[in-house]
């Protein structure tokens, strides 16, 4: 049997909607204060503890894509009721941009998934992204855009659990 596919997750977006109205905490979130890295000072960060047992309940190998890299097995995952994940270390790329449009996190997530399918839940992707994967790695991908101001939301459960199906014949 074929492994599962990869899903990959960013925090800041896709977990945490930092660009919602500051005031207005969404409903069924809980608000940690923490930071990504030992030198930032912690900031205000919404989790929505459904989150986790949705996620586990798809048919992907989780996999942390985010500037949060290990930390977030120590700040969000406890949030959310996730076991520590595996994360993609982006080493001394992260956050630098690339000339050519494609997102920094772009390479490092192809090179983890040396050719698994897999599906990468972020909030900043581009249609340069997307045709670099489709140029760059043989297996089955999708980018999955989750609006920074909304979080994930049911809809987006559906689009992941459909593609899950289809990219396993079932």
């Amino acid at each position: 049997m074929p492994p599962r596919p990869l899903l990959f997750l960013d925090v800041d977006g896709p977990l945490n909607p930092y660009a919602a109205k500051p005031e207005r905490r969404p409903e069924g979130y809980t608000t940690i204060r923490a930071s990504p890295t030992r030198d930032r000072r912690p900031f205000r960060v919404w989790l929505n503890p459904a989150h986790g047992p949705a996620l586990l309940a798809l048919p992907y190998d989780l996999v942390w894509a985010t500037t949060w890299m290990s930390h977030a097995n120590t700040w969000i995952a406890p949030v959310l009721n996730l076991p520590p994940l595996p994360h993609v270390d982006f080493g001394a790329d992260l956050l630098v941009p690339r000339p050519d449009e494609v997102h920094w996190k772009t390479r490092h997530l192809l090179t983890y998934a040396a050719g698994r399918p897999f599906v990468w839940v972020d909030d900043e992707q581009s249609p340069a992204d997307t045709e670099y994967v489709a140029a760059h790695h043989p297996g089955q991908a999708l980018l999955h855009h989750v609006n920074p101001r909304l979080g994930l939301r049911e809809g987006d459960f559906r689009v992941l659990a459909e593609w899950a199906r289809e990219e396993s014949g079932a």
